[in-house]
């Protein structure tokens, strides 16, 4: 009893259950130290990178372009026209493309753990990376919707990325998360067998906004999350879909950058 109001007065009100999760937690990191997301070697946290494949992460900072979310380099002046040229001349359907990182070495690692091996834990430390990226950039009424799977792949695959990620991310952000809105109507070819121009004409119609959700939509801002943005095709899609069903503006969110550049010199 003593040691229960002790907790009270110095940690503040914890549950019984909370106090026996917390526990539990401390039991696993001795039995099971926690280790590097890729190469597993020894980390201080749980869902962390070593220092070697951090520095195998490259890093989006601002100034960052909208449009393509490559990071800008050159005088500050320049940068400044240049963002403001954007800001009033949109080529894109969304209002900023927000990328973590650029897809290379631990980047590329990270998403392939993710999509391709069955191994959700990249997830939580991804999302956390998107969240700094995000953060101070989409309204604070901004629906967070994931790009969905069409149900034949989401069968196959047993979950969807995306979807994972964008309820990390609500969970950091406090937005609210809108896991149905937006539906994938129609089963297409992968989207890593194709062209540009083959990507564009294979998302025609395939996605749609769910006529029960639709309201909830309306006038809002949304944040569209993916992992990785290789040509836009998909982003595109979907942005133009949530528009065209009553979004203000769209926002999109994801970890890595695909793009032959590193950087737009200004």
């Amino acid at each position: 009893m003593l040691h229960w109001q002790w907790q009270q007065a110095f940690l503040g009100p914890v549950s019984p259950a909370a106090l026996l999760r917390r526990l539990g937690g401390r039991v696993l990191d001795v039995l099971l130290p926690p280790r590097c997301l890729l190469c597993r070697a020894p980390t201080a946290q749980p869902h962390q990178l070593c220092g070697g494949c951090w520095g195998g992460l490259r890093l989006i900072e601002e100034p960052a372009c909208p449009t393509t979310g490559l990071p800008l380099m050159g005088q500050r002046a320049a940068i400044d026209q240049y963002l403001l040229m954007h800001r009033h001349a949109r080529r894109e359907p969304w209002r900023a493309l927000l990328a973590a990182s650029l897809h290379d070495n631990a980047a590329r690692a990270l998403v392939h753990r993710l999509k391709f091996h069955d191994d959700e834990a990249p997830a939580r430390f991804m999302a956390r990376l998107m969240f700094r990226r995000v953060h101070g950039h989409v309204p604070r009424n901004a629906l967070i919707v994931p790009v969905p799977l069409h149900r034949r792949r989401l069968w196959a695959r047993r979950f969807n990325q995306s979807m994972l990620l964008a309820r990390h991310l609500a969970r950091l952000s406090g937005l609210e998360l809108a896991p149905e809105l937006l539906r994938r109507v129609r089963y297409t070819t992968p989207q890593t067998q194709l062209s540009g121009q083959q990507r564009r004409y294979n998302l025609h119609h395939a996605f749609a906004v769910d006529s029960a959700r639709g309201q909830m939509l309306q006038g809002r801002a949304v944040l569209l999350v993916d992992d990785v943005l290789t040509t836009g095709a998909t982003a595109r899609a979907c942005a133009r879909e949530l528009l065209a069903a009553g979004a203000r503006e769209v926002h999109v969110a994801v970890f890595a950058l695909a793009s032959q550049r590193d950087a737009l010199h200004i």
